[in-house]
């Protein structure tokens, strides 16, 4: 119980307690009929002592509104909108068809070398220097990772290829919040150039 509330209590304890009781400190007359101790009068002294609490009473509505009775409803800062996706996110990629993603990057020798280097960063610890699967980290998986020059990976479409990498499957991580949407896409055409390798 708050200390307004037991202020509260204390004052309507005093002020509806017999007079007899507090003619020390009343200026009240005692119980006689038609003073502020009868009993009919009672009703008065609570329309009183309403009009009271609502005209001086705790401010209720500044109380709800410090930190420590409403902690977990501050107002959040409005987001900047450079920080945050507004139209395309996680949310976005998994409830679209991975046949109907289309690579925004076109297949160029400069897309390819920075495929290259995204490679580099984020897949050769599994899938190896030479994308053959045999990775330092991969080898303790099973099943191993894939070959990326097989057809089994080439023959999938660039959206399919993109959604695995960056949504994961199996024992493949979920990548999206690792390896950025362009990255990933030029990943998509160094794996494409790999066929041309092992031809």
């Amino acid at each position: 119980m708050s200390v307004c509330h037991k202020n509260i209590l204390l004052a309507v304890y005093g002020f509806l307690r017999p007079t007899h009781r507090r003619r020390e400190i009343s200026p009240c007359p005692p119980l006689i009929k038609g003073g502020w101790g009868d009993l009919n009068v009672i009703p008065v002294k609570i329309g009183l002592l309403s009009v009271f609490l609502i005209l001086s009473g705790c401010d209720y509505a500044r109380m709800n509104d410090q930190e420590s009775v409403r902690t977990y409803e501050k107002k959040v800062p409005e987001m900047d909108t450079r920080t945050i996706p507004v139209d395309r996110g996680y949310q976005f990629f998994v409830k679209a068809n991975p046949r109907d993603l289309k690579n925004p990057l076109l297949y160029t020798p400069q897309n390819v070398a920075q495929g290259k280097l995204a490679y580099s960063y984020f897949c050769i610890q599994c899938h190896g220097p030479k994308a053959d699967g045999k990775g330092t980290v991969g080898q303790s998986f099973a099943p191993l990772p894939s070959n990326l020059g097989e057809g089994s990976v080439q023959n999938q479409s660039d959206g399919e290829l993109f959604a695995k990498i960056l949504l994961g499957f199996g024992r493949h991580p979920i990548l999206y919040t690792t390896v950025s949407e362009t990255d990933t896409w030029a990943i998509v055409n160094y794996i494409r150039a790999l066929k041309q390798k092992s031809k």
